[in-house]
């Protein structure tokens, strides 16, 4: 499945921008998350469920459109915060659901089948990292708000 996220490691007395910033597997999504100056939000009391895209998902994106993705603030805010769900959502009461409403305010698709978990067209890859303000559902992709 997915390598390289040491969950060992997590704790749940980290929040969830600790939590991605000391497992080493979401460089870009940090970079994205302070060039959007949502830190401090993601650290704040929450709780929230993010679907939070590996370094592999953003490394789909071609560089020059993730570069511009990086320069552009307001769009960069609407990409990050359609990864966010309000409240802390675990994986059992996800595969019930068929979609659900994000920060961004679009409602991102969920299908639950054959073992997989999709959230529009990424897969999740690992479930239920729980942080101190909400949890963490690896993707494999980026997804973008229409």
């Amino acid at each position: 499945m997915f390598t390289g996220f040491n969950i060992s490691a997590m704790s749940h007395s980290k929040d969830i921008v600790d939590t991605a910033m000391s497992a080493g597997s979401f460089n870009t999504l940090v970079t994205a998350l302070k060039e959007a100056d949502l830190v401090d939000t993601l650290k704040g009391e929450g709780p929230f469920t993010v679907f939070a895209p590996s370094d592999d998902a953003f490394a789909k994106i071609p560089a020059d459109q993730l570069n511009a993705l990086l320069a552009d603030k307001e769009k960069l805010i609407a990409v990050l915060t359609y990864h966010v769900v309000p409240g802390k959502v675990m994986a059992s009461e996800v595969v019930k659901m068929d979609s659900a409403e994000t920060v961004q305010g679009q409602a991102v698709t969920i299908k639950a089948e054959n073992g997989k978990v999709m959230i529009n067209e990424a897969t999740v890859t690992t479930a239920d990292i729980e942080t101190s303000n909400g949890v963490i559902h690896i993707i494999d992709t980026v997804i973008m708000p229409k």
